[in-house]
């Protein structure tokens, strides 16, 4: 709580003298070790990410996603055209660092840059990416951006609150839960409760140690499996 109050005895919440808007993300690529997040590119990535998501057993992936898996590439390249137009979402596409490959999407979204909220969204990894470390670093290259290069203070991630594997997303990643919504949204002709996640600056600092630590090389054997899982390295990080 604050100690602060107004003149009439109110608390209040801490100052923030030096608070300007916060820019807009850039459409510029993010660099990992594993992995690059740059803007989404109908033309150059339409035909990779239809063979990534066609990969898949089945349609799983699509569940909790607000559209359908597309029936043909070229239906699939008009839907990229419309969302690389967009300014928010924004959208990227997350290549492999050796290959140049398409393996999946990721978006900032609600980008509330008087307020400095910014949140990550329309994530759909193919079986390429899915639990690696390319995944991982992915997430970490958003991040970074918006707390270190963008200054925001507030990072979110939601989703369907029966969508299980992304609820366990976030914790992993670093995010808290906040609460349900319920009945927030139609998504497919049902109902959906949504479940919030955050991330704000004050966490970042312990956050950003924890996948330093679990991206470097020196965390994997030989075979690639980890050391040290990231809640655990997160955890020392204090």
């Amino acid at each position: 709580m604050s100690a602060r109050v107004d003149e009439f005895g109110q608390p209040i919440g801490p100052a923030l003298p030096d608070w300007t808007p916060r820019p807009h993300p850039p459409r510029m690529p993010m660099e990992g070790r594993t992995c690059r997040v740059v803007p989404l590119d109908a033309e150059a990535h339409a035909s990779g990410l239809f063979a990534a998501y066609s990969a898949a057993p089945d349609r799983r992936t699509w569940t909790y996603l607000p559209d359908a898996m597309p029936e043909s590439e070229a239906a699939f390249r008009e839907r990229l055209e419309a969302r690389a137009a967009s300014r928010d979402p924004l959208f990227h596409a997350i290549l492999d660092r050796e290959s140049g490959e398409p393996l999946g999407i990721a978006s900032y979204l609600r980008i509330d840059a008087a307020n400095g909220v910014i949140e990550v969204g329309h994530l759909h990894f193919g079986p390429g990416l899915q639990r690696t470390p390319a995944s991982t670093e992915a997430m970490a290259l958003m991040m970074t951006r918006a707390f270190d290069a963008l200054g925001y203070r507030r990072y979110e991630w939601k989703c369907d609150s029966l969508n299980a594997p992304s609820r366990a997303a976030a914790l992993r990643l670093g995010f808290t839960f906040e609460g349900i919504f319920r009945n927030a949204t139609v998504v497919k002709g049902r109902s959906r409760d949504t479940a919030w996640f955050s991330i704000t600056d004050a966490d970042w600092p312990k956050v950003r140690a924890g996948f330093e630590a679990w991206l470097d090389p020196a965390n994997f054997d030989a075979e690639g499996r980890q050391q040290r899982s990231l809640a655990d390295l997160r955890g020392a990080a204090g």
